[in-house]
């Protein structure tokens, strides 16, 4: 994935907030495969299918992050109420308007699906 859409979708300031909220991750015990994705570049996958309105078996292959993951972490994060987290971080937070209506686009997204 490029990294000028990367920034777009995820800028700094927005991934500094939320990498504090992310809950810790535990990978599954199934055994063989990968090690865990950065939390960065899942989340970034998400941002991408949450504000495309897109299915998660459509996610590019270029976010090197699987359909699959991507919604299992969507559902973790559900789980743990990171979204509503976020939402509120980002309204108590200094920034400029245009970012904090990014951000809370985002978790209202993700709160709606």
């Amino acid at each position: 994935m490029g990294e000028r859409l990367s920034q777009r979708l995820v800028p700094d300031h927005l991934w500094e907030m939320v990498a504090s909220l992310l809950p810790e991750f535990r990978p599954r015990r199934q055994g063989g495969g990968r090690g865990p994705l950065d939390n960065r570049s899942v989340f970034t996958a998400v941002v991408y299918v949450l504000s495309s309105e897109s299915a998660w078996r459509r996610l590019p292959s270029s976010f090197a992050v699987s359909p699959a993951t991507a919604h299992r972490r969507f559902v973790a994060w559900c789980e743990a109420g990171l979204w509503e987290r976020m939402r509120q971080a980002v309204l108590e937070g200094e920034g400029a308007d245009d970012e904090k209506r990014w951000a809370v686009s985002i978790a209202e997204a993700a709160m709606s699906r």
